[in-house]
């Protein structure tokens, strides 16, 4: 019986200076696809992404197509070299743009259009440096829940394991929370690199323009569905793929309930696909015996490719 495999993809947070260099130097597709970023965003790519600064790798407006770019580099190296058959595509948050190609359901150019556009508007609210995000960990979402209710205009963000949730809300409440939170005996509560409350209702002034925006892009049927951020449930039609999308603003993450819908559909292999190892780390809180499998540097496609991965 053949194994089923799924395809994720990494979101903010995952960037790091050098990120995608490799492969750019190894692999002609890798090449080619961060030549056509720069002609298409108009911005010197490749020097945030190999060599930083890390600051202004940082800011979501560089660092969204930045990690967008360099997961589908990866992605095309590993397939011009390896044939992996795979059943669903997965990305957190930012990463749910790379499954889209991933699964045909967005060209590579239409694609980091939308990821400019839609770091471009989460720019706009960072900047007005109102909203922040906040990682909480050791503490059941029962409570967090309890204490966001409880400090008003904070919200679950993130359903990342059962280890951990994000909280996403105004500066002094997301303060006031991770002190509850701690009380209440959270391990920890660590502050995220962002500097907007992203995935919660205080997106939703944005989601409009973004909706808009999706109805002059091109969506295709599902090649391979994907789940969705926002229900944890698979998506082909090119309709409700759009609403997931603008949905995905300003509701909550259900990476923990969307790795176990896979689970339960059979997945045993998981390949992280672009930089970082973020989601391998959340895996290991979800489902310890799953296998994943990082995909983010030449050795790692050449690696598989002597070990024969071959699918179907």
């Amino acid at each position: 019986m053949q194994e089923k495999i799924a395809f994720l993809f990494p979101g903010q947070g995952s960037q790091y200076v050098g990120m995608g260099k490799d492969l750019y130097e190894n692999f002609p597709l890798a090449k080619e696809i961060f030549d056509r970023a720069e002609e298409i965003l108009e911005i010197p790519l490749k020097d945030y992404c190999f060599y930083g600064p890390s600051e202004l790798l940082k800011t979501t407006a560089i660092c969204q197509p930045a990690i967008f770019t360099c997961s589908i580099a990866c992605l095309y190296a590993l397939n011009s070299k390896i044939n992996i058959k795979t059943d669903f595509v997965l990305g957190l948050s930012l990463g749910e743009y790379s499954a889209l190609v991933a699964g045909s359901i967005l060209k590579f150019k239409e694609a980091l259009k939308v990821v400019r556009y839609r770091a471009e508007l989460m720019q706009r609210q960072a900047d007005k440096s109102l909203g922040k995000m906040s990682a909480i960990i050791g503490l059941d979402k029962k409570y967090i829940q309890e204490i966001c209710d409880f400090c008003g205009d904070v919200y679950v963000a993130n359903l990342n394991s059962p280890e951990q949730i994000v909280i996403s809300g105004k500066k002094e409440k997301i303060d006031l929370a991770k002190q509850l939170c701690l009380q209440k005996g959270a391990k920890r509560a660590v502050d995220l690199e962002v500097s907007a409350a992203f995935h919660s209702p205080f997106m939703k002034d944005i989601a409009k323009e973004f909706e808009e925006f999706l109805k002059g892009i091109e969506f295709s049927l599902a090649k391979i569905p994907l789940i969705s951020n926002v229900d944890a449930l698979p998506k082909i039609k090119p309709s409700e793929i759009k609403t997931a999308l603008v949905k995905q603003l300003y509701s909550p993450v259900l990476w923990e309930d969307s790795i176990r819908y896979l689970l339960n559909q059979g997945i045993t292999k998981f390949y992280e696909i672009g930089p970082g190892n973020v989601l391998r780390g959340l895996m290991r809180k979800i489902a310890p015996q799953a296998t994943v499998i990082n995909i983010e540097k030449s050795q790692d496609i050449m690696e598989l490719g002597k070990l024969g991965e071959l699918g179907s």
